[in-house]
């Protein structure tokens, strides 16, 4: 089963963001993954369109179940 974080943000002029990272570690919890949300803000690595991430909108984790018919 595939897992991956989805962390939501929204930019300084509204535009909404979803950064994603596969595999994420079994045991996160909301204050750590929030933590972690706040940290990428104040870091402002990232940007969209010249407008910095400035809120954490939310997280979550999406399992999917991928089933190989032909592998070529």
């Amino acid at each position: 089963m595939a897992k991956t974080l989805q962390l939501n943000f929204s930019t300084s002029t509204g535009k909404n963001v979803m950064l994603t990272v596969d595999e994420p570690r079994a045991n996160l919890n909301a204050a750590a993954v929030e933590a972690t949300m706040q940290a990428i803000i104040a870091s402002g690595v990232f940007e969209v369109n010249g407008a910095p991430l400035e809120t954490s909108k939310g997280a979550r984790i999406v399992e999917r179940n991928v089933t190989e018919i032909v592998i070529v």
